[in-house]
């Protein structure tokens, strides 16, 4: 049976990259696993046969015959056990590789994710500009672990994998905010992150839906 992804429509961000689909994407081309796309409109992703499958109404989702899947470090994780190329061998280091996959979704992304709201959601609150940068600042505080864990080497734990994979995801959505540029060495992983084929297949995968059909306003 085919994998079959579902994402925007019309992504907000036009193509960028930032949204989920293109994690689970990245993860299909980096484990060779070919798969079809099909869309979906903010208005189909909140109507039943769509909450059926993402209980919470958002994208990705996954279906495989009668596997259907839904969170990006979920189904990344799956694909990572299921196929080869994204965890290692060894067993101490698959399961370090499996610890950075929770790390970036449970304890870089948070602090990520309220930048966000604080500039796009919260933008005109009176207390948004005094909020936003004790945010920032905790950003640079989990970047700053981040960066001396890493130090010079290439990837966080020997090989690229499946916890590479969610950590770049994760932190390159810093990238407008210009934070990440104060850490030279993690703006260079992701820099690598974005030159490995699969991601820029995954990438241009996503961008040529979105320039078929750019966002809304």
């Amino acid at each position: 049976m085919p994998i079959i992804i579902t994402a925007f429509e019309r992504s907000p961000d036009g193509g960028k990259g930032l949204a989920r689909d293109t994690r689970v994407r990245w993860a299909l081309e980096e484990v060779g696993q070919p798969y079809e796309v099909r869309l979906v409109s903010f208005r189909a992703m909140k109507e039943p046969a769509h909450m059926g499958l993402h209980p919470f109404g958002q994208i990705p989702t996954y279906e495989e015959g009668d596997l259907a899947l839904f969170e990006t470090g979920g189904i990344v994780f799956h694909l990572a056990e299921r196929y080869a190329g994204l965890l290692p061998a060894d067993a101490n280091a698959r399961a370090r590789a499996i610890t950075w996959m929770f790390a970036a979704v449970n304890t870089v992304e948070p602090a990520i994710l309220e930048l966000v709201t604080v500039r796009f959601l919260e933008g005109d609150k009176p207390w948004s500009k005094e909020r936003l940068p004790l945010v920032a600042d905790r950003i640079r505080d989990r970047l700053g672990q981040l960066s001396a864990r890493l130090g010079d080497a290439d990837w966080l734990d020997g090989a690229f994998s499946a916890g590479d994979l969610m950590m770049a995801s994760v932190i390159l959505r810093l990238r407008a905010s210009g934070i990440l540029d104060e850490f030279p060495n993690l703006a260079a992983y992701i820099a690598r992150s974005e030159a490995r084929p699969a991601y820029k297949r995954a990438f241009a995968a996503q961008l040529a839906i979105n320039a078929g059909n750019p966002p809304a306003g």
